[in-house]
């Protein structure tokens, strides 16, 4: 309030203050005579400043409007003017309001409209590296996978935009299907920028699906060393990885470099239940017993698995039942209180056909967990005893419904798969498949079924009857 009463106040004081100076120019009674050609004009004081000021006036206009006609010729002339810069602001505006409403569009989902708005961006702007980034991309929310791939085509002539290009041209050919070009392009996203997260992800499960296990651990060691991967997780990987490449290997029959592969494998992760197995291969090739022994051992204290179990009985095929169950004490003292060290004594009591010591390391598994194996270890054990057909096929009929106990289980889709691999077969996840209990069924008895034909008491139709239970489990 007071800076306006100042205000009205300086107004109404120059105000005062002009009228006074002009009173006081108009009373003076000095004049000014200008003579020009035949013209005379005689102005008074106040008349005289007016007139000076009109003519400052129109010098300062006249200036100005030089100026402007310069500024025109210039225009014309395709210089940088005021008019080009008014212009050149403009067009920005429209171009940049353009560029946010297609991004809005992009984000909405509407890709006809983006489209648009990429077109008018374009016009306006004209700079490819921002309007061609979004065309692509409002194309491929329009579903129109061609103009997308042309556009991201042009970004590729810009090292600015060649990554984006690469990587949107990956995407495109992705969700086409073509994953050998969408390989070569991941290949070359990651050459481009190897820290892109994004880029190692694609490209390592491309990898893996191809079958480029050299390839893939390249690639894990560059998530390793950027400290994207715990050392651990790592370790676990590289070794799946180390485990794939000795299989291909042994494929090849290069058994030098697999077994050195396969041995490297199980150093990095002695869990790893496949790649202590192909060690332990390795070491029985070489005539190495003892450190085959010591690597499945190892693998046993850690995780009891019948894959270790059984690449432990090929360290001497040809023993006799007594023989094989003297020589797994070493297996079983490993780890005895663990259920799969019962089920492996219970299985080898039954070879040497001792039932009775046979039943007595089942111990309590047929109440507490009466899977499908249990159930026809039980069965096996009744034949030997003498038991009734009615008690044998009662167990075998148990376990047509029960749980096959733990399989190979992808942690993501709980697909289950026969075998461990280091790729699901269903969803195409890395490094997702544990040996657990599934959900829900199963894919039959993988090492069960090997027991059935033990019950060699009965009549050859209780032989057949048994080993029919497992062809028919998979269907339950």
């Amino acid at each position: 309030m007071i800076r306006v009463i100042i205000k009205v106040l300086l107004f109404f004081a120059a105000v005062g203050a002009a009228a006074v100076g002009a009173t006081y120019l108009a009373d003076s009674g000095q004049s000014l005579r200008i003579v020009v050609a035949n013209w005379e004009f005689n102005l008074g004081a106040l008349q005289a400043v007016i007139v000076a000021l009109a003519g400052l006036f129109a010098i300062w206009l006249l200036f100005k409007l030089l100026g402007l006609g310069f500024a025109f010729l210039r225009f014309l002339l395709g210089d940088t003017t005021a008019v080009t810069r008014f212009l050149t602001r403009t067009r920005a505006r429209k171009g940049y309001e353009a560029l946010a409403e297609g991004m809005l569009a992009i984000a909405s989902g509407e890709g006809r409209i983006a489209q648009v708005k990429a077109q008018r961006a374009e016009r306006y702007l004209k700079r490819p590296e921002l309007t061609q980034l979004l065309a692509a991309q409002a194309a491929e929310v329009a579903g129109d996978p061609r103009k997308a791939e042309a556009a991201y085509k042009n970004l590729l002539n810009d090292k600015r935009t060649r990554f984006v290009g690469i990587q949107g041209l990956m995407r495109l050919k992705l969700t086409a299907g073509d994953t050998a070009t969408a390989l070569k392009l991941a290949e070359k996203a990651f050459a481009l920028k190897p820290r892109h997260q994004e880029v190692q992800n694609t490209l390592l499960k491309l990898q893996t699906e191809k079958g480029d296990w050299k390839g893939a651990r390249n690639v894990l060691g560059a998530k390793a060393r950027q400290g994207l991967l715990p050392r651990d997780v790592h370790r676990r990987r590289d070794a799946l990885l180390a485990l794939q490449e000795a299989k291909g290997i042994f494929a090849e029959g290069a058994t030098i470099q697999a077994r050195e592969a396969a041995i490297a494998a199980a150093k990095s992760s002695p869990d790893l239940v496949p790649a202590v197995v192909l060690a332990s291969q390795a070491y029985i090739e070489k005539g190495d017993a003892k450190n085959a022994t010591r690597v499945l051992v190892k693998a046993w204290e850690a995780n009891p698995h019948p894959d270790i179990a059984a690449a432990f009985a090929a360290i001497e095929p040809d023993e006799t039942p007594a023989q094989r169950l003297t020589r797994f004490e070493t297996l079983v003292a490993a780890y005895p209180s663990h259920v799969e060290t019962r089920l492996l004594q219970a299985e080898l009591y039954v070879a040497a056909e001792d039932f009775v010591s046979a039943r007595r390391a089942l111990g309590d598994l047929t109440e507490k967990e009466p899977n499908a194996r249990v159930l026809a270890i039980m069965a096996a054990i009744a034949r030997g005893e003498g038991e009734d057909d009615a008690v044998v096929r009662g167990f075998l009929s148990r376990a047509l419904v029960a749980s096959r106990g733990p399989q190979w289980c992808c942690d993501k889709c709980h697909n289950i798969q026969a075998e461990w691999a280091p790729v699901c077969d269903n969803c195409g996840s890395f490094d997702t498949l544990s040996w657990r209990e599934p959900p829900q069924g199963g894919v039959g008895l993988s090492h069960g079924a090997e027991l059935l034909p033990l019950i060699v008491s009965g009549p050859k139709s209780a032989q057949a009857g048994a080993a029919a239970a497992p062809e028919a489990a998979p269907a339950s």
